[in-house]
């Protein structure tokens, strides 16, 4: 059994609703305090010039409770600039995001001009109980969008726990590889290999990562994104 799924299983075992971005809002001050207007990405006002990469997702991105410094994105950002790589990475992470948020979220990411968008959403879509068809469309036409930009996108697979039926499951597992084939981008099969299911690497609610669980999930996003920078870039 994925390590995903048995530490899932705990968690289920107590609530039926996984939120990645938030517990119920009434106790979770994180979400009630947070304004309606951080779910936009703001204008990029950056003096920076660097060609971003930008990292689109729910709150596994956005680094939930977790300083951050020490959220995926972040240690993406230092990993670049040890390799001598001349790029900026972006987080446009939102707690609580689901494909059709990413989605309507995306004119500000196109902002930024990225040459590359980590992609990852879906996790609330699946504990939601949203038709994988309809995730799988608001995930397609994300990375349509981006492709017909000129933009190279990864794709950060994601599993459901086993409570929600082998069919789904099984459904919803297999939209990541079936997007990544049709479009031809680079997978990452699973965000959270190495991390899920072990407590060493996660929060108390067993679903969102440490900081030392982020620096699994920046590794396995690493060995993907690395073969795609610019070779021209370093210093």
């Amino acid at each position: 059994m994925p390590a995903l799924l048995r530490g899932l299983i705990l968690v289920s075992a107590g609530s039926s609703f996984w939120n990645c971005g938030s517990v119920p809002k009434k106790t979770d001050p994180v979400e009630e305090s947070r304004p309606a207007a951080s779910k936009e990405l703001p204008a990029d006002k950056s003096s920076d010039t660097r060609p971003s990469i930008v990292a689109l997702g729910d709150s596994l991105t956005a680094g939930l409770r977790v300083d951050p410094a020490r959220n995926y994105p972040s240690v993406l950002q230092r990993k670049l600039d040890d390799a001598g790589y001349l790029y900026r990475v972006v987080n446009a992470g939102v707690s609580g995001d689901t494909s059709a948020q990413g989605l309507n979220r995306l004119a500000g990411v196109r902002n930024y001009h990225p040459v590359v968008v980590i992609l990852s959403l879906g996790a609330n879509d699946g504990l939601r109980g949203i038709p994988v068809s309809t995730t799988s469309s608001n995930l397609d036409n994300i990375i349509t969008q981006l492709k017909r930009d000129g933009t190279k996108v990864i794709l950060l697979g994601m599993q459901m726990p086993p409570n929600y039926g082998a069919e789904y499951t099984q459904a919803f597992s297999a939209a990541y590889p079936d997007l990544a084939a049709k479009h031809d981008i680079p997978l990452v099969p699973f965000m959270l290999a190495g991390v899920a299911g072990d407590s060493r690497f996660n929060q108390e609610d067993g679903i969102h990562p440490t900081a030392e669980g982020y620096e699994i999930v920046a590794e396995n996003v690493w060995k993907v994104l690395k073969p795609l920078l610019d070779k021209s870039r370093p210093r």
